[in-house]
This record gives C-alpha cells, structure tokens and sequence, in this order.
C-alpha cells in the first residue's frame, strides 16, 4: 500500500488538477460562455477566477499542476444555446415574494433541455429586456452561479463572447425554443419559470412578473444588506459603475465604484464589484483588499469570499482556501457544487481526508448533470489514500468514462491498473 500512496500522493499534488474536458451534453456545443451555471461545451476560452470581468490567464509561476483554474480548461464552462433564425425580444419583471423588487441586479437566464445561458440583468426597478441570443453585455459573476460557480472555474466566468442571433440549420423559432424556458438566476431564491415553447415571433414580448421566493436555511445572500443604506450620492455612483461594466468601460467603472465607496466606506456591492474589476486587470493585492472590505462591510454577502477564494486557490494556499470556501459555503450550502469541489481539493492538500470526501460528494450530489467530471477524480484520489480501493475504482472509472479525451486520461488509466493489481493482491 505504501507505494501506492506514494504514487497517489504525487499526482494529488501534481496533477489532480490539471486540465479538465467538460463532459458533453445533448445540445450543440460551441464557443464556451456564460455565468457561473455551469456547462459542458467544445471549444474553451481562457478562464478567470470566479467573479472576473475581463479574459484573463490562470496560470502562476512555480505553481504547474497546481492550480485550480488550468489554463485554457474549466470545470464549469458551459455551451452553447441553439440560435433563432430571428430576433426575439422579451421583456418583464422580477420582484421578491414579499412585493419588494431585488435589492441588486439579478440574472435573468435561458434554459434550454437544462442548460442555462444568462440573457440580461434587471434594473434597479427589477425590470427587464433583451434580444434573445445577443448577451454581449453580460458580465458573469458569483451571483450568477445557478448550481455551480460562473464563478469560481466560473466558467470561471469572465465577459461571455457575444453571439449573433445567426441561423440556427433546420430550426425555426419554434423549434429551436422547444424544451426551453426562461428564469431568474438569484441565489438563496428559487425563481418561477416562464415556459418558451410554442413562442411566435410576433407574440407579445412581455413575459410577465417573474417571483423570487427565498429558500431556507440561506444565510448569506448574493446581494448586501448594506446597499439600501448607501447614501444617494454613493448609490448613484455605484449603479453608473454597473452601467459602465456592461458597455465594457472598465476604467471608468472603477473610477465610480471608488467614488461609492469614497462616500460610503460599508457600501459592500461596490467593494465588490472594485475588486473584480481590479481581479480581471490582474491586479491581484488591489482585488484581495476590495474582497476584504466588502465582507468587513457585510459578513454575510457570499460573493466576496467566492472571489477570495478564487484567489487562494490559484496561490495554492490550500489553508485559506478551505477557510474561505468553509465560510461561502455555510452561508449558502445549496447551489455551489464548484465551491465544494475547490474546499475538497484543499482539504486534501491538506491531508484532512474525511473533510475531503464529504465536500467532493457534496459536490457531486449538487453536479445533477456531471458538467464537472473532474469532481470523480478528485473524489477517486481522496478514496485511495482512504484506503478504499473500489470505491476509488468507481470514481476514477466514472471520471475516464465521461472525459475519455482528458489530458490527464492517461495517468488516470495507470491510476486504475495499480488498483486493479492491489485490489487483485487483496491489499
């Protein structure tokens, strides 16, 4: 066994983590984007960590193998939705159960056969409007992270590519609307849905008033409490710095999220939104001390330890890693199987095996819809310095069998054929 564990040992710090292959999915695949809902796709982009704004590497020096966010790859990119052949414009609102409308922007998204794509964001008054297919404003972030992380990985998101609304072969709006439907992304809320099917081109664009109905057992939520007490001054500010970010002024984006918080030190959306900003520039200390601020401002804003967490994770400080996704975590056990997959990997950096095991299946159990094979790998490792050979053979088995092109799927057979001999030796 101890050869084994020595052989295990060296790819948990070498390779576990190296490039992932989404697993693929019914729906045409293509030039991967979108929020943090996670996704198989063809082609990839290159990643940022979770919550970034502009394409950015993910690659650090002395760090090869290491890393949670390989460059070019993954786990959570998603693919691409069929296009209509003509433009479709929707139109509607989205307000909270209690009557109130959402105190932050919220993502509005497609759902095609189970596959989201974010389409736009509500205003300050939790309307909404956008031309189905042409995204190019979205700005994916930790909020938009239906299940899995557009965040971290997230994709790791970063600004989605635009599309055009281009032919869609052999499909009219009808057709290629079939099985879809359009929702609200906000976590800690469960949205209503409006079904698509049977939509015509000529039909009245108003979808109507989408609810948000809060989840329990949610601490910590994807908007700040401290928002509505911003002066007007700052929240003006702070809403012109959302505006500037879709038309991609990020310059001057940060110039009014720094105004904001200028006003209004506990103004935690903008801390927040200052520090992705400066993430996507690379500019990594500027963006930890932004993070910092907002959850200083707000201990129960969940974005920021996202985003912090990110930033670990890509320093291979698996100590504040696990911390930080603990923390996320807590605050929202339900819809982060990302969040669950980086506090596994950590932990098992670490050697805290049992911590591991149980963040892996929960993040397993959360992945319905295996957009994140890798999470069978990691949970294969963790199983073998457990010592439980089969159960290792399953995971490592279910991970080859979903990413049988994976860059590591090599390694992983030679994983495999050293468990089959020492389960064979009875060890």
């Amino acid at each position: 066994m101890s050869r084994f564990r020595i052989s295990l040992a060296a790819l948990t710090l070498a390779g576990v983590l190296q490039a992932q292959e989404p697993a693929p999915a019914p729906a045409p695949t293509g030039g991967g984007g979108g929020g943090a809902a996670g996704g198989g796709g063809g082609s990839t982009q290159q990643p940022t960590s979770p919550g970034g704004i502009g394409q950015g590497t993910s690659t650090q020096p002395g760090n090869t193998g290491r890393n949670p966010f390989p460059q070019g790859q993954d786990p959570n990119q998603r693919q691409q939705m069929p296009e209509m052949q003509r433009s479709i414009f929707l139109s509607g609102k989205v307000m909270l159960d209690d009557g109130t409308p959402p105190p932050e922007p919220v993502t509005i998204e497609r759902v095609c056969n189970g596959n989201p794509r974010p389409e736009g964001y509500t205003d300050t008054k939790g309307r909404f409007s956008f031309e189905l297919g042409r995204n190019s404003a979205m700005m994916a972030d930790a909020s938009t992270n239906s299940g899995s992380f557009d965040g971290i990985g997230n994709n790791s998101p970063g600004m989605p590519q635009a599309r055009g609304a281009g032919n869609f072969p052999g499909q009219g709006i009808e057709q290629a609307l079939m099985g879809c439907e359009i929702r609200a992304s906000f976590p800690g809320f469960r949205s209503d849905v409006v079904n698509l099917a049977g939509r015509r081109l000529m039909d009245n664009p108003d979808v109507g008033t989408i609810v948000l109905h809060r989840m329990a057992n949610v601490e910590g939520f994807t908007f700040s409490a401290t928002s509505g007490l911003a002066p007007k001054d700052a929240r003006k500010a702070f809403e012109k710095g959302r505006e500037l970010i879709k038309k991609k002024k990020f310059v001057e984006a940060q110039k009014e999220f720094e105004k904001a918080t200028g006003m209004y030190e506990k103004y935690a959306a903008a801390w927040y939104d200052l520090g992705r900003i400066h993430e996507s520039n690379q500019q990594t200390e500027p963006a930890r001390k932004a993070y910092e601020a907002s959850i200083a401002a707000d201990k129960k804003y969940v974005n920021p330890y996202l985003n912090l967490s990110g930033i670990y994770a890509k320093e291979a400080n698996w100590e504040k890693t696990a911390e930080f996704t603990a923390i996320a975590l807590k605050l929202n056990p339900f819809e982060y199987p990302t969040m669950y997959f980086y506090n596994a990997v950590a932990n098992l950096n670490l050697n805290k095996l049992d911590e591991a095991e149980k963040s892996a299946r929960e993040a397993r159990k959360l992945d319905a819809k295996n957009r994140m094979p890798k999470i069978d790998h990691v949970l294969g490792i963790i199983l073998a310095q457990k010592r439980d050979l089969p159960g290792a053979k399953e995971s490592l088995t279910a991970y080859l069998k979903a990413s049988p092109k994976a860059t590591d799927a090599d390694a992983v057979k030679k994983q495999l054929e050293q468990l089959d001999k020492l389960i064979a030796e009875g060890q």
